[in-house]
């Protein structure tokens, strides 16, 4: 079957997308009508859409109250949509953040909160602990994004110097019946991890947060290393009674958005496998390994045979060592470009379902064989632009970025290398 690569790869693209959309997710797992209030909070990018969902197909009276990034907001009824910054917080989301636990104190055991959490919630839900201000907060920000960690490591240092974040909002809603609908954006699906846990128990320690601050050598505020060192930001665990009615529902995940591109592979008469959902490391390093392997699909026919797409998800990290536009998604499709060098019948795709790619309004990007040697006719050297962290600026250059403009979910990194018969 011929198949134009470019439109294949984004058709993929957009069929997992919509895997992830609300209206398709959140319908059959509302709860029941309780006995007094519904209460509504959320944050993260695809918030103010679930939002929106729940006021569609709820039947009975809410309120309530959730944060989105800017440029995400979807017009509601009832609740209300706050927008604010990701991933460096602001005083938008600050203010927010307040309300949200002003609005679920003094609930009763007869009453639900109903909390519609995704990908980006840990910048749209900041709120400093103890004594640390929000420009701490936006500095630790920063520095997470820098170092290197994995979402997992950051999210654990974030945990524990907030006041909301690592089942804190959930120890404010108590004793009423908190459920959960989590889309999920980090390798593994912990609910811990996304948005950091607001509403879930938290299994980490101040320990442990310290170990990764030193670990990847992190420069805190003097008042955040004080923090973690004494204990003080220890959060609830498993054992806390006042999340014991917390029910958690996994409404869309990265693997689901993975079938949902297999799918339509398979529509079209080619096999696709599914490598993981949860691939981390440094995106310039996946780059090279993903490479190997469609080489060897390509030249071998190992270990499957061409045409067919290999797809993977999962959140890579970049430790930033240049000054270009960043993006995990272009650095990784960057690096495999090079690592593969020209070969032929090998075209890729990458980018970041939310749309935004680092802190740039562009979802990824596409390369093709043709990809090098058109860099180097416009003058641009590739290894100096992955070495400046400039992968945006490369396929930018190249008119091959991938814009979606805001998706209103985030179920993390997208890759797809179709790779036909030569």
């Amino acid at each position: 079957m011929s198949v134009d690569p470019k439109h294949f790869l984004r058709s993929l693209f957009d069929a997992a997308i919509a895997s992830a959309q609300s209206e398709k997710c959140i319908p059959k797992f509302l709860p029941e009508p309780p006995k007094g209030r519904l209460v509504v909070i959320g944050a993260g990018k695809a918030s103010a859409a679930m939002a929106r969902t729940v006021e569609d197909h709820w039947q009975g009276d809410l309120e309530g109250l959730v944060i989105t990034r800017y440029g995400y907001t979807v017009p509601c009824n009832t609740i209300e949509i706050v927008e604010a910054a990701h991933p460096v917080p602001d005083q938008a989301g600050l203010d927010g953040a307040k309300r949200i636990l002003d609005l679920v104190s003094g609930l009763t055991e007869d009453d639900t909160v109903l909390c519609l959490i995704s990908g980006g919630g840990s910048s749209l839900l900041p709120m400093p602990f103890g004594s640390l201000s929000l420009e701490d907060k936006q500095a630790i920000n920063k520095a997470l994004l820098r170092c290197g960690a994995t979402i997992s490591e950051m999210n654990c240092v974030r945990r524990h110097l907030s006041q909301i974040k690592g089942g804190r909002l959930a120890a404010a809603c108590h004793p009423a019946k908190v459920v959960n609908l989590l889309i999920s954006d980090v390798p593994g699906d912990d609910p811990i991890n996304i948005a950091s846990g607001p509403t879930v128990p938290d299994p980490t320690t101040c320990a442990d947060a310290l170990a990764i601050v030193e670990c990847y050598r992190i420069a805190l505020p003097p008042t955040a290393l004080e923090i973690l060192t004494a204990g003080e930001g220890e959060t609830p665990d498993v054992d806390d009674i006042r999340l014991s009615t917390v029910e958690t529902h996994m409404i869309a995940t990265p693997q689901l958005a993975l079938e949902a591109a297999a799918k339509l592979c398979e529509e079209q008469g080619i096999p696709a496998y599914i490598l993981g959902d949860s691939i981390e490391g440094e995106a310039c390093d996946v780059g090279v390994v993903m490479a190997g392997l469609a080489k060897q699909v390509a030249l071998r026919g190992q270990p499957f045979k061409a045409p067919c797409v290999l797809l993977s998800g999962g959140e890579t990290t970049v430790t930033l060592k240049g000054n270009g536009r960043g993006g995990r998604n272009v650095e990784f499709l960057l690096s495999l470009a090079i690592a593969l060098d020209g070969q032929e019948g090998v075209f890729a795709l990458a980018g970041d379902t939310d749309g935004v790619d680092g802190i740039e309004e562009i979802a990824g990007a596409y390369c093709d064989a043709s990809t090098l040697e058109r860099a180097w006719r416009q003058g641009i050297n590739p290894r100096l632009s992955l070495a400046n962290n400039d992968g945006h600026g490369f396929f930018g250059a190249l008119g091959d970025g991938i814009i979606t403009g805001p998706t209103l979910t985030n179920v993390n990194d997208f890759r797809a290398i179709f790779i036909k018969e030569i």
